[in-house]
């Protein structure tokens, strides 16, 4: 099988379902923004793995596996509908239970954080970002077509555990977090 269809040299692509829609689709660019998160997410891993932080491994296989889920949610077109199963709550209240979990290690938040302090926290502090540029791109593409509810509320977990875990490495690493006090 080759990797390259030439189906999309005219600018559209498929969804899942057939229909040919304009690379610039709403929901075209939210599973891209999601597949951004994906990469994303797994340089934080890499470089986790490379400081021989383990604590957010499974966290981060498993986000991955999820997004995948995810990025099928958003692919599906016309006549595409129950090709894909819905995202499990389980996913969701694992993000929840995990940023319980994480939250009870850190010290109460009493100012907004600046990004920084090390690059694996600033890595950590894109993934939030990014994720919370799919979001509002999921959500602009569920304001035209079917979207999953549970897909639209995992991303919204997802960016507040890279925030947890962004706090969390400061402790890891043994850095300040940069409080901002306006």
């Amino acid at each position: 099988m080759k990797l390259y269809t030439k189906g999309g040299d005219s600018g559209t692509t498929s969804l899942i379902g057939g229909e040919r829609v304009p690379k610039y689709d709403l929901r075209v660019e939210a599973y891209g923004s999601v597949d951004e998160l994906s990469a994303q997410i797994a340089m934080l891993r890499d470089m986790l793995s490379a400081s021989q932080i383990t604590e957010f491994d499974k966290d981060l296989t498993d986000i991955l596996g999820s997004l995948m889920h995810v990025e099928s949610l958003l692919a599906i077109g016309s006549n595409g509908e129950g090709k894909v199963k819905d995202l499990p709550q389980d996913c969701i209240k694992a993000l929840e239970s995990r940023i319980d979990a994480v939250s009870e290690t850190l010290p109460p938040l009493q100012y907004f954080t600046i990004p920084g302090g090390h690059i694996t926290v600033s890595q950590a502090h894109i993934c939030r970002t990014v994720c919370r540029r799919a979001e509002r791109h999921a959500c602009r593409a569920a304001a035209e077509y079917p979207v999953s509810p549970t897909a639209l509320i995992y991303i919204n977990r997802l960016s507040d555990f890279m925030y947890v875990i962004g706090r969390r490495l400061t402790m890891l690493l043994n850095v300040s977090e940069i409080k901002w006090i306006p």
